[in-house]
């Protein structure tokens, strides 16, 4: 099986696919509370991102965090929210230990919350 990292994000206020929604992919040095930026993306018409954020051989064990741009996204749908937004910026930090699985980090979002799981 090849290791690979991929996400989802699902709009639930509207029951969509939260199409072109910003995600930074950091790893994280707990070390020496280093972070490096790896990617910046943006979601598809299915709410996915068109490629593995990571794939085989770019995968390694550590800490990683995904930041979803859940308030700038929100703002483009034209759904009223306070300013500042409840929702800003949704990160998401996880570990990695097995380089060979794969992990997905779906999104289930609205203004107003959200959840996170790890999926297949």
């Amino acid at each position: 099986m090849a290791g690979k990292l991929t996400t989802h994000v699902l709009d639930t206020a509207k029951g969509i696919p939260a199409v072109n929604m910003k995600i930074e992919l950091w790893f994280l040095t707990p070390q020496d509370d280093g972070r490096k930026l790896l990617k910046i993306v943006h979601t598809n018409q299915d709410g996915r991102i068109d490629a593995p954020l990571l794939s085989e051989g770019e995968l390694e064990v550590g800490v990683y965090e995904l930041i979803f741009e859940v308030g700038e996204y929100f703002t483009a749908q034209s759904i009223k929210t306070p300013q500042p937004h409840f929702l800003d910026r949704v990160p998401v930090r996880f570990g990695i230990a097995d380089i060979h699985a794969h992990y997905h980090v779906p999104l289930l979002v609205s203004p107003w919350s959200y959840s996170t799981y790890r999926g297949s």
